[in-house]
């Protein structure tokens, strides 16, 4: 947590989703759809970091969402909030989606951090 102090708010939680954008990324090098679909493994540590995406996003200031107002923030919240609270509904399929589609262009939209 130390490598966060001198990092504004906002910096740190777009960092989140940044770093898990690249865990997810090597969870999946390699691994097709059905692989995944097989795989309790990779489709638990994928669903972990999709909810750090959504917690991380919630914690946004207004401000900085704004800034990105194209972006479905209240559906990468509440994508969160089905994974949390209603894990027993999950459509793999959209995990999926979410995880080699929406997550890599919501990265590749934040752009870099600030240098």
């Amino acid at each position: 947590m130390a490598r966060w102090s001198s990092m504004p708010r906002d910096e740190h939680w777009l960092a989140d989703i940044r770093e898990t954008g690249t865990s997810i990324e090597g969870f999946l090098a390699g691994v097709d759809k059905s692989a995944f679909l097989a795989s309790d493994l990779v489709r638990s540590a994928v669903l972990h970091k999709l909810t750090i995406v959504g917690e991380a996003a919630n914690r946004l200031t207004p401000e900085l969402r704004a800034r990105y107002p194209h972006l479905p923030w209240r559906e990468i919240i509440g994508f969160r909030n089905i994974i949390v609270h209603a894990y027993f509904t999950i459509d793999w399929d959209v995990v999926w989606k979410a995880a080699t589609e929406s997550l890599p262009e919501l990265v590749a939209l934040l752009g870099r951090p600030a240098e």
